[in-house]
């Protein structure tokens, strides 16, 4: 597998993104030497705790009524997506916290999913051993391939023109900027070495967004104490330069 820090310095974002939401960064955090599994005792103490917080960010507000998460569901209808059938990632999961809480998926899962609801950011979490190479983020023209699972088989799909999506050389790995993941890089208990994506835009910060990338190896590492990490913060400027 590439050095990660040569794959985090070959990742891109197209200027056509940029065009739509020129105040749009992402932190590429590479995690590797992870130890992961089923939900244990620490993820599960990790995600409580980010519950907590997440209902107390609300506080009794509609999740789109953060100022964060209104400008994501600006950010979809600048490419035509509709939020409301389509929502960023981060609202799908705040919109889960009640009755029951978040779904327990794996203990890395769980861990990034804590993160991104404690901090309003949407997440991308995969397995970087499964991209065909560094992930850049364009608009689609349609005849990318997306693998998914619907009605419980699997299947190949396509994203629209000028959807915003996350792809490497073999296809897409998340539609809609942050809307779904595809299968072939997922997460899975047996994941070693990792990509999180943190998709950030006003009015939140640069240092909101490193202090969720710290906040996100804090908890990792309570996971993979051996784990190590390396990190790229990719804003506009990266592109005009």
């Amino acid at each position: 597998m590439t050095d990660p820090q040569q794959w985090l310095a070959a990742a891109t974002v197209d200027d056509a993104v940029f065009a739509l939401r020129p105040d749009y960064r992402v932190v590429l955090l590479t995690a590797d030497g992870l130890q992961g599994g089923p939900s244990d005792a620490v993820s599960e103490q990790v995600l409580t705790a980010a519950e907590t917080t997440a209902r107390e960010r609300l506080d009794g507000r509609k999740p789109e009524e953060l100022p964060h998460l209104a400008a994501w569901r600006e950010a979809y209808r600048s490419f035509g997506a509709k939020p409301q059938r389509t929502r960023p990632s981060v609202e799908a999961l705040m919109r889960r916290l009640d009755p029951g809480g978040l779904p327990r998926i794996d203990r890395i899962t769980d861990v990034y999913n804590a993160v991104s609801i404690a901090s309003t950011l949407p997440f991308g979490g995969e397995d970087r051993a499964a991209y065909a190479s560094p992930p850049r983020l364009v608009r689609a023209d349609g005849t990318e391939s997306f693998d998914t699972v619907a009605g419980g088989e699997a299947v190949v799909e396509h994203p629209e023109v000028g959807e915003v999506v996350w792809r490497d050389d073999v296809g897409v790995t998340c539609r809609r900027w942050n809307w779904r993941q595809c299968t072939r890089t997922g997460i899975t208990t047996a994941t070693t070495s990792a990509v999180f994506l943190l998709d950030v835009l006003d009015p939140l910060t640069d240092d909101d967004a490193h202090a969720a990338a710290d906040a996100l190896t804090e908890g990792l590492l309570a996971l993979s104490p051996d784990a190590t990490f390396h990190r790229r913060l990719l804003t506009r400027a990266d592109a005009d330069g």
